[in-house]
């Protein structure tokens, strides 16, 4: 039996949907591929790369926040 991890699937369809031409697109189509990446996020947040992720992030504004005092 084939399984494949939800994620990698997201992000192939976010690949493909960002490959894409740019042209006008409907509500729905915005609608879409806004939930495609917020179920994304939520399927990396609680995994080893997700909070490599959130660390990597959280050093950068730290960062450029000390920069700017």
């Amino acid at each position: 039996m084939l399984t494949i991890n939800l994620a990698v699937l997201l992000v192939a369809i976010v690949i493909w949907r960002i490959r894409r031409p740019v042209e006008p697109r409907t509500r729905l189509d915005q609608m879409f591929g806004i939930t495609v990446i917020l179920v994304l996020g939520l399927l990396l947040a609680p995994t080893a790369f997700g909070h490599s992720v959130l660390g990597a992030v959280r050093q950068l504004v730290e960062g450029i926040a000390k920069a700017s005092h």
